[in-house]
């Protein structure tokens, strides 16, 4: 197992990694809208998505893929009345390849982000 770790991503606010590669598998740690700064998007939920989609694929590339390797998304939701804006969002990053998804409301999410999305990628 490897370890990821970048700084153009929230550092970890817990004892967890960013990520973990396992053989040709990255497994990311659930990513919020922090900044790489650690700042919170304050936003709606598609200006939160759109930050969660930056600090994911930060992550990924340091480990060596994309979202064009990702093979499962998991998405928390605070809100499912916010699943068509959150959809829109994700579309723009998942229009041709699109990975197997799952995606739940939850009561609260850390820092009382409105959105967590986490993924299973292949690395490269």
């Amino acid at each position: 197992m490897k370890a990821v770790q970048t700084n153009q991503a929230p550092a970890a606010i817990g004892p967890y990694s960013q990520g973990i590669i396992v053989n040709n598998l990255f497994y990311s740690s659930g990513q919020i809208p922090l900044t790489a700064e650690g700042n919170m998007i304050t936003g709606d939920i598609k200006e939160q998505t759109h930050q969660v989609f930056r600090n994911l694929q930060a992550v990924l590339a340091e480990a060596g893929a994309s979202l064009e390797t990702v093979v499962k998304t998991t998405v928390f939701i605070k809100d499912m009345n916010d699943f068509a804006a959150l959809n829109e969002v994700y579309g723009e990053y998942f229009s041709t390849h699109k990975p197997a998804r799952s995606c739940v409301e939850v009561a609260r999410l850390p820092k009382d982000a409105l959105v967590e999305i986490e993924v299973v990628a292949l690395v490269k």
